[in-house]
């Protein structure tokens, strides 16, 4: 089972919290300051996270940048993590693939929860579904045949 989670968030006293956290959860954590950083780890890592925790307010790339190329090649749980907290923000993220939206400040408890949460829907729900299909809508692609 995954258990590696990718933080991308340019406060490191923020990413050392949430590493902490995530470590005492048994999960393991890399970070990322920047948002070119974190999307390399992806692109290159390809499978390696469970999650991806993703602030909307980084330098280079953005957040939503960021959360866009992820989604041309990934479903990995991605949990935008950011002060970003208008209406019209929390709908950008997740009309662009977020699966969850926290705004800061927020509770370290319901940070792990939600975490908790969309690992175990990736992870253990998903097991259920032959690898070799993918459904996307009423859209099913056998890559065996």
């Amino acid at each position: 089972m995954l258990n590696r989670v990718l933080i991308i968030d340019d406060d490191t006293e923020l990413c050392a919290l949430i590493k902490k956290c995530a470590t005492q959860g048994e999960l393991e954590a890399d970070i990322a300051c920047t948002g070119r950083t974190g999307l390399s780890k992806i692109m290159n890592q390809s499978g390696a996270y469970c999650l991806v925790i993703l602030d909307v307010m980084l330098p280079g790339l953005n957040g939503f940048q960021v959360l866009s190329e992820i989604r041309k090649n990934s479903t990995v749980p991605i949990l935008m993590l950011t002060a970003k907290g208008n209406e019209i923000d929390k709908v950008m993220g997740l009309r662009l693939g977020a699966d969850d939206y926290l705004t800061k400040p927020f509770s370290i408890n319901e940070l792990m929860a939600r975490m908790e949460s969309l690992i175990r829907r990736y992870t253990i729900f998903n097991q259920a579904a032959p690898m070799d299909v993918l459904i996307f809508h009423n859209m099913v692609i056998d890559k065996e045949n």
